[in-house]
């Protein structure tokens, strides 16, 4: 299967499908993760063991993870370069030393792992279908309402309608009544955040596209997409997506946004230039 050889990016790819797991493969998949490039000196029965499991399901998980085999992930995970920067031991470190130099690291591997789980050519169709959308409805919550809030900022300032309701509900009335070309972009960790699912099913309903920013491949989101954009993926902290979940899906925006820049060419600098001069204006 062809991957990103990068740093990150089996990790990245293995966290976008750990939903789709359940028992036993979801246990072989945590191996993976937790062994990283060090899973090459592993044998099938390695993992097996450490997933408390058999090694057929091994197997399985190799395959619905997209490999041939356990072989063909061994050489995925060879490829990875470690991304392991010394961090001070637990016993004798600075707290908050180990929690920046942990949410760094993190935020890195999210950031280097991109490229494992968001091919070009999608980032090209999210900013096709905006470049021809009427109208564009962003919509997120909780802690992706800051990313939404950014997207929406962005794609104002290229001259795109666009309309972000914080209110859940005036979002799912702005869903239920954009026109057909339109493009109601929904931005959500997990993909199952009800409000936001609920605002694009509605999108979908009234035969508008929906672009989807999320960290997993398959949700609840995923599934009523036009083009799903994934980033991120990384796991919950006090029931909290991690600082590096955000940092991917804002670096998605920018790059769905430069994209769309470089559709509309020349004409569409004045945007841009509108949007510093009013900036300017807030600044000493």
């Amino acid at each position: 299967m062809e991957m990103n050889s990068g740093p990150g990016g089996l990790a990245a790819h293995v966290r976008a499908h750990l939903p789709e797991l359940r028992g036993a493969e979801a246990r072989v998949a945590r191996v993976v993760l937790d062994q990283g490039s060090d899973l090459v000196h592993l044998s099938i029965s390695d993992v097996a063991v450490l997933a408390g499991t058999a090694a057929s399901s091994v197997v399985r998980a190799c395959q619905r993870l997209g490999f041939r085999g356990y072989q063909e992930l061994k050489i995925a995970a060879a490829r990875q370069a470690p991304v392991r920067p010394a961090t001070p031991d637990a016993d004798d470190a600075d707290p908050a030393a180990r929690a920046l130099a942990d949410t760094v690291r993190s935020a890195r591997e999210a950031l280097d792992g991109l490229a494992a789980t968001l091919p070009a050519e999608r980032v090209r169709q999210a900013a096709d279908l905006l470049h021809t959308a009427p109208r564009v409805l962003v919509t997120g919550a909780g802690l992706s309402g800051a990313v939404a809030a950014d997207a929406a900022y962005r794609l104002r300032a290229l001259g795109s309608a666009v309309d972000a309701p914080v209110d859940p509900i005036t979002a799912e009335l702005a869903a239920a009544q954009l026109p057909p070309g339109a493009v109601c972009l929904a931005i959500s960790h997990t993909g199952a955040t009800r409000s936001t699912v609920d605002a694009a099913r509605r999108a979908r309903a009234a035969g508008a596209e929906v672009v989807v920013l999320t960290s997993y491949a398959r949700s609840p989101l995923s599934d009523m997409s036009t083009c799903t954009l994934v980033a991120g993926g990384q796991d919950l902290v006090f029931g909290l997506e991690t600082v590096a979940s955000r940092m991917a899906h804002l670096a998605v925006v920018d790059a769905v946004t430069l994209t769309l820049l470089a559709l509309r060419g020349p004409g569409a600098e004045r945007a841009p230039n509108l949007a510093a001069d009013v900036t300017a204006d807030y600044a000493y």
